[in-house]
C-alpha cells in the first residue's frame, strides 16, 4: 500500500471555488477509488492565490514537509491542476510523488477500463496529458542527439525528441479508435433496425445510475459505494413494466472539473448519450452539493452537444439514505414537477411514476386488446409472442382469439404485416 494525502488548495481569488470541506470530501472519495493507496490524512491548505512557481508559499511548503515527513508519506495528492513546473517543484521540494486531479482521475480510469474502447480512450487521454508535463524536469530532457553526417546540426533535444514520440503513438491511438468508433455506429445502426427506443442514464459519478440499471435489468453491473465504478458503457435490452420495449444504456459518470482531455477522449462512449431518445439524469439527493452536481452534469451535456429538444426526465435518487421528513420533504419538492420523480433504486420506492413517465416520454403507451387471427396467421401470431405482447390466448374452430398489451407502434407494425 502506497501512503497518501490529499490536500485540497482553498483559492480564495477563484470566484468559482467550491466548498472546501465537501472538495476535500469528494477528492478524499476520489483516492479510495485507486486501488493500492492507504489514505493516512487530509486537510483544506487556505490560499489567497497560487504561487507559480511551486502552488504554495515558502512557510506553508516547510510546513508540509514536516508532515509528510512525519507521517512518512509517499504520495500526495492535490485536489485541483498543478502546473508540470509545480509539480518538479513539489516534487524536488517534499521528496515525494505528487498527483494533481487529473492525474489522480486518469489513473482510476485506467484501472478500470475494461473494454478496447475504455483502455483507447484513457490512454489517449493519457498521453494528452503527460505532453503537457514534457518540461526540463528530468536530466535526460537536457541532452541533444547530434544530426546525421558533418552538417546535421545540433540535432534535436531529448524534449523534442520525448514529444515526437508521444505524437506517433497519438495518431497510431487515434486510428485504432476511429476503427472502434465505426464499429459502434455499426451497432447503433443496428439497433436502429430494431425500433427499440434508447434510454440513457446520465448523472454525477456515484449517484447510483448502476444500481437502477441493475433493478431495471436484472443485469450484474458492478455497482458499488465508489466514485466511477462504472467507467465502460453497459447497454441491456429490457421491458418495462408498463410493457415499452427499451435499450437501457448505463454511462460512465460525471465529475466537476473533468478533466478536458477526458471529455474529449470519451465523446464516442458519450455518444450513446447523444443517440438517446430519452435522457433520465439521476441525482444522489442526499448529498449536501446535489445543486452544484447537477450544474456540473448539465454543463457537460451541454458541451457534448446535446440536443435540447431529447425527453429529459430528472430521478431525484436515494431517497433511503434521508430520514423520513427529509424524505417526505423531498418527494413533496419533486411533486411540482411532473419531470421530476423522488425515488431509491436500492428499495425501488417511486420507481412506478418514473417508469410510465418514460413510456409517456417515449411515446409508448400501452392498452389491451383483443385479436382474432385464423389459423392461416402463423408468422402474425408467432410475432406477438416473439414480441411478448400476448397476455391470454383461447383456440376455438375459427382460429386464435388473443389478448394482447400493445402501444400503438406495436399496432401499427402488426397492421402492417397483413
Amino acid at each position: 500500500m502506497t501512503r497518501a494525502w490529499v490536500v485540497h488548495p482553498d483559492i480564495k481569488s477563484d470566484p468559482n471555488r467550491r466548498d472546501a470541506r465537501m472538495a476535500l470530501e469528494e477528492a478524499v472519495s476520489l483516492a479510495h477509488a485507486l486501488p493500492g493507496l492507504e489514505i493516512v490524512g487530509s486537510e483544506v491548505v487556505p490560499l489567497p492565490r497560487p504561487h507559480a512557481g511551486a502552488l504554495f508559499g515558502t512557510g506553508k511548503i516547510a510546513e508540509l514537509k514536516d508532515r509528510f515527513h512525519d507521517a512518512e508519506v509517499e504520495l500526495v495528492l492535490v485536489d485541483g491542476p498543478v502546473s508540470p513546473v509545480q509539480q518538479r517543484n513539489l516534487e524536488k521540494e517534499w521528496k515525494v510523488k505528487l498527483l494533481d486531479r487529473t492525474g489522480l482521475i486518469l489513473e482510476i480510469f485506467s484501472d478500470r477500463a475494461a473494454t478496447r474502447e475504455g483502455v483507447l480512450q484513457v490512454e489517449m487521454a493519457a498521453l494528452s496529458y503527460q505532453r503537457t508535463r514534457l518540461v526540463r524536469a528530468w536530466t535526460h530532457l537536457e541532452r541533444q542527439r547530434g544530426g546525421l553526417g558533418f552538417v546535421g546540426g545540433p540535432g534535436e533535444t531529448q524534449i523534442e525528441a520525448d514529444r515526437r514520440a508521444i505524437d506517433e503513438q497519438m495518431v497510431r491511438l487515434r486510428r485504432q479508435l476511429d476503427k472502434v468508433v465505426r464499429t459502434r455506429e455499426l451497432h447503433r445502426k443496428a439497433r436502429a433496425k430494431v425500433p427499440y427506443p434508447i434510454v440513457a442514464l446520465v448523472g454525477y459519478t456515484n449517484a447510483g445510475k448502476s444500481t437502477l440499471f441493475n433493478r431495471l435489468t436484472g443485469a450484474e453491473v458492478m455497482a458499488k459505494d465508489m466514485l466511477f465504478a462504472t467507467l465502460d458503457p453497459t447497454m441491456r435490452a429490457v421491458r418495462l413494466p408498463t410493457g415499452a420495449d427499451v435499450i437501457l444504456s448505463d454511462t460512465v459518470g460525471f465529475i466537476s472539473d473533468l478533466p478536458t482531455q477526458l471529455v474529449a477522449a470519451f465523446r464516442a462512449t458519450l455518444e450513446e448519450v447523444l443517440a438517446a431518445d430519452v435522457i433520465v439524469h439521476v441525482r444522489d439527493i442526499s448529498h449536501p452539493e446535489s445543486e452544484a452536481q447537477a450544474e456540473d452534469v448539465n454543463a457537460i451535456l451541454a458541451e457534448l452537444g446535446l440536443d435540447e429538444e431529447t425527453p429529459r426526465l430528472e430521478l431525484w435518487n436515494k431517497l433511503d439514505r434521508l430520514d423520513p421528513e427529509g424524505a417526505e420533504a423531498v418527494a413533496l419538492r419533486a411533486e411540482r414537477d411532473e419531470a421530476v420523480f423522488a425515488v431509491s433504486a436500492l428499495t425501488g420506492a417511486g420507481l412506478d411514476g418514473f417508469l410510465e413517465a418514460v413510456t409517456a416520454a417515449l411515446g409508448e403507451e400501452t392498452r389491451q386488446d383483443r385479436v382474432r387471427l385464423g389459423f392461416g396467421a402463423g408468422r402474425r401470431r408467432a410475432w406477438l409472442f416473439e414480441k411478448g405482447l400476448v397476455e391470454a390466448e383461447t383456440q376455438d374452430e375459427d382460429g386464435y382469439l388473443l389478448t394482447v398489451k400493445w402501444s400503438a407502434a406495436d399496432r401499427a407494425r402488426f397492421d402492417s404485416m397483413e
